[in-house]
């Protein structure tokens, strides 16, 4: 069993997998740090110094000045700009890779057109000798 799991985790899409799983999350930190301290301080600049990170509703009634305060008292909370902050983020990743997998896939379509097309496999005999035939019949029906 030991011997099947190796060979299972040494195979080249299971190494693809995870070198592709630990370089997204390393994409995932960058994209994030591009929306909550890039993006999102001049967009809440531009709509009356607004932090997204601190939009929330509590649901206890009360009126806290941030989440952490909040979160001390014990209240719950939609923290709603989290949430916005979320989905730029994933909107943001969502673009990226859809430029990138279109680049690849540009790139692989370049690679085909250079690479000359290979001939058709050749027709079993079988098959040319009935060709033939059904030449030779459809041309002596015609001459009748």
């Amino acid at each position: 069993m030991l011997k099947e799991f190796k060979e299972f985790a040494m195979r080249g899409n299971v190494v693809d997998l995870a070198v592709g799983f630990i370089l997204g999350g390393a994409f995932t930190t960058i994209v994030q740090s591009l929306v909550n301290d890039i993006l999102m301080p001049p967009l809440g600049l531009v709509l009356n110094n607004v932090d997204f990170s601190d939009l929330f509703i509590a649901l206890d009634g009360g009126d806290y000045a941030s989440t952490e305060l909040a979160a001390e008292a014990g209240a719950p909370t939609i923290n709603y700009g989290l949430f916005i902050n979320n989905v730029i983020s994933f909107l943001i990743l969502a673009m990226a890779l859809f430029f990138l997998i279109r680049t690849i896939n540009r790139l692989n379509r370049g690679k085909q057109e250079d690479t000359p097309e290979a001939p058709p496999p050749a027709k079993p005999r079988q098959e040319e000798l009935l060709e033939q035939i059904r030449d030779l019949l459809q041309r002596d029906k015609a001459a009748h």
